[in-house]
């Protein structure tokens, strides 16, 4: 009886065993960037985009004669460091430069993005070919949304509505995952600073301080082609902003010194971008090339951070966690493509006469939508509520929730554009988001739209 059993077990593991996968011997592993990006089209269409901005700020610097890189005579050096703390009162002459894009440039690439395994005939229903974006990527509908923002239900208490219903006590046991939950619902005033350095992780301690010493010393050693960009930058966008342009010198500084920052270069290991190698040789920078609205990413962290060091790191990780998805080509979630996916279908979706009507009279949704997704809606609203609009996306550690407020804005202003007869009437309707709210409008647009 027992030599029966025992042989039936060592029958049972040969075949167990016999039934195992077997890998190739030498199988090779995947290389990093296809565990950065699956999909082979997106990281064509990334690399493709990457060499075109690239070419362009090459094209820029040999149309002006001016390098990409250069060390500062030492009487130059002296008169930077001598005004590094007021900056907004130099005016360079910066007519002959131009950023080297704007959103509505890579949109245009966003809307010839295909699949080239996928047939179109494939999809879902005829809406899928009302928008413009033309990729299957899959893409959270109400339903899904609902389960996944719970804690921003009509009967939950958030800041931003119901201040005085929020009861969470201070967090003051450092607690990232604690602070993170709490961001859901909305940070206090008092207590938003400390809450996204804690959920963010920037700590500011002396090696970050001594960090960003080093890359301002690089800024008065070096003067880069691209610092042109970020002066013209911030002169067209911030410094014309009636919140923003009180914080010239502070967007100066922590962009010029992002410009520099190699550690930045760390993170595009993990995602589908990959830095232009050719950019310049030998010099220490970030390579992440500046296009036009890019200091507004900054801007709105100036109203909780006054002290530079502190600002850059919380400034450096909100980019390299968030803001480099809104401008860089990918499948992921929270990347402009989704966004932008995820934006149209819930038009398409939830109010469909309304998408059909700007459709065919030539303004297509997503030519509005776009450059205030593409800036996390930096601005556009008043900063009170961008703040808030934020703590959802550090709370729920994505930006999907800037695709919902963007159809969001488009439901509540439903009724005008419905009357509306062109692309630039359309506009009009939609120019000024200043007096918006932004939970009303998620919450009810996530919670009382009929489904």
């Amino acid at each position: 009886f027992f030599f029966k059993e025992s042989s039936q077990n060592v029958i049972c593991l040969l075949l167990f065993d016999s039934l195992r996968p077997q890998l190739p011997p030498s199988h090779p592993a995947a290389p990093p960037e296809h565990l950065k990006e699956p999909l082979a089209y997106m990281r064509k269409a990334q690399a493709s985009w990457e060499k075109r901005v690239l070419k362009s700020l090459n094209s820029m610097s040999t149309e002006l004669g001016v390098p990409l890189a250069r060390m500062r005579p030492a009487a130059e050096q002296k008169e930077l460091a001598n005004k590094w703390n007021e900056m907004g009162t130099d005016e360079p002459d910066l007519t002959s430069f131009r950023p080297v894009y704007a959103p509505k440039d890579f949109l245009e690439v966003l809307i010839g993005l295909r699949n080239p395994n996928h047939d179109g005939s494939e999809a879902v229903g005829v809406r899928s070919h009302w928008g413009l974006i033309q990729v299957p990527l899959n893409v959270r509908d109400i339903p899904q949304l609902r389960r996944a923002y719970s804690e921003l239900s009509l009967t939950t208490g958030q800041l931003g509505i119901d201040d005085h219903a929020h009861i969470h006590p201070v967090i003051v046991e450092q607690d990232s995952a604690a602070a993170q939950q709490y961001s859901r619902q909305g940070c206090s005033t008092g207590l938003r600073a400390d809450l996204w350095a804690l959920i963010l992780n920037s700590n500011n301690q002396p090696q970050d301080v001594m960090h960003y010493e080093q890359l301002t010393a690089g800024v008065i050693q070096h003067d880069l082609l691209v610092d042109n960009l970020i002066y013209k930058d911030v002169k067209l966008t911030a410094s014309n902003d009636d919140y923003y342009f009180v914080f010239e010198d502070f967007l100066y500084q922590v962009l010029l010194c992002f410009s520099r920052d190699t550690a930045v270069l760390e993170h595009f290991k993990y995602n589908s971008a990959t830095p232009p190698r050719s950019f310049i040789q030998g010099e220490r920078m970030s390579r992440v090339i500046p296009f036009h609205g890019f200091s507004m990413y900054v801007a709105p962290l100036c109203f909780l951070y006054n002290e530079p060091s502190k600002l850059y790191s919380v400034f450096r990780e909100m980019y390299i966690r968030y803001f480099f998805r809104l401008h860089s080509i990918s499948s992921s979630p929270s990347g402009i493509v989704s966004l932008c996916l995820q934006f149209e279908r819930l038009l398409q979706t939830h109010l469909p006469q309304l998408f059909y009507h700007l459709r065919q009279i030539g303004a297509q949704p997503l030519r509005i939508a776009f450059k205030w997704m593409v800036r996390a809606f930096s601005g556009y609203l008043s900063t009170d509520q961008l703040l808030l609009l934020w703590d959802r996306i550090l709370g729920y550690d994505s930006l999907e929730v800037v695709a919902v407020l963007a159809a969001a804005v488009f439901a509540f202003r439903a009724e005008n554009l419905m009357e509306v007869t062109s692309l630039g009437s359309a506009e009009a309707v939609l120019a000024d988001l200043s007096t918006l709210k932004v939970m009303p409008l998620i919450q009810v647009f996530l919670f009382a739209t009929a489904i």
